[in-house]
């Protein structure tokens, strides 16, 4: 199953604007980057031999990371990396579910969460 770019970011947000309500403001400065794959600097960075095993990636500082020092920064973001989401779906139903937990994951890096927490929520 494939989208068009345009549709993969809109799910995308959607998924963003779905965060309830009191976090919000958290997220105000954090934009979504939507591409094909993750590039060979990622990987090695990141330490993964397969470019197709990244779904998607949060850069930024975790807001529980952060001191009042931390001003003047680049606003955090978050990549979704649409290639390894639809090779992983078989149908539409399936892509907006797995955006949505990839989107829900990389959130929760925002606001300090490591992999533990995330599995342990059913976000992995």
């Amino acid at each position: 199953m494939r989208l068009t770019p345009d549709e993969f970011a809109e799910l995308a947000q959607e998924a963003l604007e779905d965060i309830p309500e009191p976090f919000e403001e958290y997220l105000r400065d954090v934009a979504i980057d939507i591409e094909p794959m993750p590039d060979m600097r990622t990987c090695r960075r990141m330490g993964l031999d397969d470019p197709r095993s990244l779904l998607g990636l949060y850069h930024g500082v975790p807001l529980t990371g952060r001191s009042v020092q931390d001003t003047g920064r680049l606003p955090d973001r978050i990549t979704i990396y649409q290639q390894n989401i639809e090779r992983l779906c078989r149908t539409r139903r399936q892509i907006i579910r797995q955006v949505r937990k990839t989107v829900f994951h990389e959130v929760g890096h925002h606001f300090g969460l490591d992999e533990d927490d995330l599995n342990d929520l059913g976000y992995r």
